[in-house]
């Protein structure tokens, strides 16, 4: 059983000026071994019975990916969507002070957790993983404004081998135009124009209990999986309670949690 901890935790001043002008700061070690250790194993339990809701690679079409779900491959599992609907642990770790506090000093006193965005864990296999291009989160969701965080924690060994996350430091703060995206708005890698951009690109790498959080606006992107083993993280989005979604739109489709 994993019991709350009271132990007061928050940002530095620096790791506030970090993330307000980098987008993004990670945390080393923030996640006590306990909660790693019962999210895998609810991941593992899921990932083998296929249970709940499920995106497959072959969902997504992306780069790697198998062609369609009855190819070779093709129920390789991409993430396990709706995390809070599978085990207790969930709804436990984002009302952490570790985690609340530090989101409070990025979004203010009230933070909410919307459920219809990440809320899952992705599962980054070694065979028929994708390529997932530049892009910033914010683009398909609808809020009164952009400003959202998301919180990636990482539950094993995150590296460049296995397709950990890179990162544009800044482009949270950036203004693009639309010939600078595709027509599903990831960032183009073929004009002179986004050159310096891509050239910027810092590598998340991360440990077991490592936190990344980053702004909705801050492109990232990440390779497949070149290890022999699966890659897990455990991914939410926050917002503050000023911000809401904008009624019709699927970021309005599913409750919210007022930490």
């Amino acid at each position: 059983m994993i019991e709350l901890t009271t132990t007061l935790d928050k940002f530095t001043p620096e790791d506030c000026e970090n993330f307000h002008s980098d987008g993004y700061v990670i945390q080393r070690g923030l996640i006590p071994s306990a909660y790693i250790d019962t999210i895998l194993a609810v991941t593992r339990r899921d990932t083998e019975a296929h249970y709940g809701d499920i995106e497959y690679e072959a969902d997504v079409n992306y780069p790697g990916a198998p062609p369609s779900l009855d190819a070779v491959g093709g129920r390789t599992i991409r993430r396990l969507q709706q995390a809070f609907s599978r085990d207790p642990v969930f709804s436990k770790l984002v009302k952490e002070p570790f985690l609340l506090n530090r989101l409070q000093q990025l979004l203010g006193p009230q933070v909410v957790m919307p459920l219809a965005h990440h809320n899952c864990v992705m599962t980054k296999h070694p065979q028929y993983s994708s390529d997932t291009g530049w892009h910033q989160d914010i683009r398909f969701w609808s809020f009164q404004n952009s400003n959202l965080v998301n919180v990636w924690v990482a539950l094993g060994d995150e590296t460049l081998s296995n397709g950990c996350l890179q990162l544009m430091p800044g482009s949270h703060a950036m203004q693009f135009l639309r010939h600078q995206q595709d027509e599903n708005l990831f960032l183009r890698d073929d004009i002179d124009e986004n050159q310096d951009l891509l050239d910027s690109a810092v590598t998340a790498e991360l440990s077991a209990g490592d936190v990344l959080f980053f702004h909705s606006r801050c492109f990232h992107a990440a390779t497949r999986n070149h290890s022999d083993k699966t890659k897990y993280s455990a991914v939410f989005t926050f917002r503050s309670l000023d911000n809401p979604p904008l009624p019709g739109s699927r970021s309005a489709e599913l409750p919210e949690l007022l930490l």
